[in-house]
């Protein structure tokens, strides 16, 4: 097991997020940026959500993690060991998703908290985490992650519709504003940022020259799993793999798998006819 140090657990619970430079190095993100980009099929299942301004940032999603590259990246030890450590026992993927911003057009996304919608999906407690893996340098200029330190000791605050996002209540958010540190998260290539679902996160439009690609990787603790069947699984075992996985898996595409459980624009529509809001992400 990878073991966090107890002050990083601490600054987890005090602060909401951790930052791991370098977590996988240059020859792992290589593989996994070109995967993505020759990745037909992520490009075919990408859509778009429009921010406030009705500009539009793309992303891919799927359920099951597979047994290509991008599972190999959510299933190694050196991710999944801290995120059980920082969950406090065993954890299961519960989606991973692929953020796509483009140069010069890649929109924004608005205040939110994961645990604002996922807890519509019938998770009855914040027992999740998200870690954000850098394919590309994360800096303001191409809209890079913002959180509000600590602010996910408010717990879960309400969300309502802006653009085709489901933003945290506004009033709240001009609050959090006013009381907790604003961070922008600048990462490098290969750089991790695992944070809790309600910490309160946004990012700014792209307006740089440059991509700003993330692949973000989802659990939920075993203990929280779902009272009820909807947008992503229940619980199911995860098969942990070693990190060398993933240099020997390389650029193994999607269709080679099969099961990762796309999840595309046609069943984000029906979902919606069942909740109140909609996917959000970084």
């Amino acid at each position: 097991m990878t073991l966090l140090s107890k002050n990083q657990e601490e600054e987890f619970q005090d602060q909401g997020f951790l930052i791991f430079p370098k977590l996988f190095n240059n020859e792992e993100i290589q593989l996994l940026k070109q995967t993505a980009v020759d990745d037909r099929e992520l490009e075919k299942q990408s859509f778009g959500r429009k921010d406030a301004n009705g500009t539009t940032v793309r992303l891919a999603l799927w359920n099951q993690p597979g047994d290509g590259i991008y599972g190999m990246f959510a299933r190694c030890n050196k991710l999944v060991d801290k995120m059980e450590q920082l969950l406090g026992g065993e954890v299961y993927h519960y989606h991973s998703k692929m953020i796509l911003k483009d140069p010069e057009i890649g929109g924004a996304w608005e205040w939110h908290q994961d645990y604002g919608y996922w807890y519509n999906f019938g998770c009855l407690q914040p027992l999740m985490a998200s870690a954000m893996i850098a394919l590309d340098a994360a800096t303001k200029e191409n809209g890079c992650l913002q959180v509000l330190k600590g602010s996910h000791h408010w717990g879960r605050i309400d969300h309502t519709l802006t653009g085709d996002q489901a933003g945290a209540d506004q009033e709240r958010i001009d609050v959090a504003l006013q009381r907790f540190d604003r961070i922008h998260v600048k990462l490098e290539p290969g750089d991790a940022v695992i944070f809790h679902c309600n910490l309160l996160h946004r990012s700014d439009q792209n307006r740089s020259k440059k991509a700003r690609w993330a692949l973000v990787c989802c659990y939920n603790a075993a203990r929280n799993n779902p009272y009820k069947e909807s947008l992503h699984p229940t619980y199911t075992p995860l098969i942990k793999v070693p990190d060398s996985s993933i240099k020997e898996v390389g650029i193994r595409r999607f269709a080679e798998s099969g099961d990762v459980g796309w999840m595309g624009k046609n069943q984000g529509r029906n979902i919606q006819k069942s909740i109140d809001v909609k996917q959000v992400d970084v």
